[in-house]
C-alpha cells in the first residue's frame, strides 16, 4: 500500500506551503479575521498537542523530533505492511504526512507553526495547521475503519 504515500507527500507540501505563507504575511499573534468563528493567527508551539510541555525549557524539542520520527518509521511500516485496506492505508499515510509536517517545522524553526484558529465567542480552540488536521482526519478514519472492517474469522465465544 505505498502506492499512498503521493497522499503522504501532498499532506506534506500543503502544510509546509501554508506555514510558509502565513509566517511570510503574520507576526506573532497576529490575527486576521476571515469568517464568522474562524481566524488566521500566527502561533508557535513549543510542545506536542495543547501546547503540552510547551514550557518545559527546550529538551522537548529533541524530544518531539524523536518521538515523531520513530512514530513515522512505524507508520512507514504499517503502510508497508498492509494488504488491501484502502480506508487504512489513507489514514496512515494521513497520520504519516502530518508528523512529518511538523517534525519539519521543529528541525527548521524550533517549534510548529500554527495558524488556523476556530472559535465561539471567547472561547478558541487551540491554534492549529494543515499538518494537526491531516493527524486528526486520519485517526478518525482508522477509528471508523475499527469499526466497519470486516472480518473473515468469525467471533465464537
Amino acid at each position: 500500500m505505498l502506492k499512498w504515500l503521493w497522499l503522504t507527500g501532498l499532506v506534506i507540501v500543503l502544510d509546509q506551503v501554508s506555514k510558509w505563507l502565513m509566517v511570510s504575511w503574520l507576526s506573532l499573534y497576529e490575527t486576521v479575521a476571515v469568517i464568522p468563528y474562524f481566524n488566521l493567527t500566527m502561533a508557535h508551539n513549543y510542545g506536542a498537542a495543547f501546547s503540552f510541555l510547551a514550557d518545559a525549557g527546550g529538551w522537548q524539542k529533541w524530544f518531539f523530533i524523536i518521538l515523531a520520527s520513530v512514530i513515522s518509521l512505524g507508520l512507514l511500516y504499517w503502510l508497508y505492511k498492509l494488504a488491501k485496506t484502502k480506508l487504512e492505508a489513507v489514514s496512515v499515510a494521513l497520520i504519516l504526512g502530518g508528523a512529518i509536517g511538523n517534525v519539519i517545522d521543529r528541525i527548521y524553526y524550533g517549534y510548529v507553526v500554527d495558524f488556523l484558529d476556530v472559535y465561539y465567542g471567547s472561547y478558541h480552540w487551540p491554534a492549529f495547521n494543515i499538518a494537526d488536521s491531516a493527524i486528526c482526519i486520519g485517526a478518525v478514519l482508522i477509528i471508523i475503519d475499527s469499526f466497519t472492517a470486516k472480518s473473515d474469522e468469525k467471533v465464537t465465544s
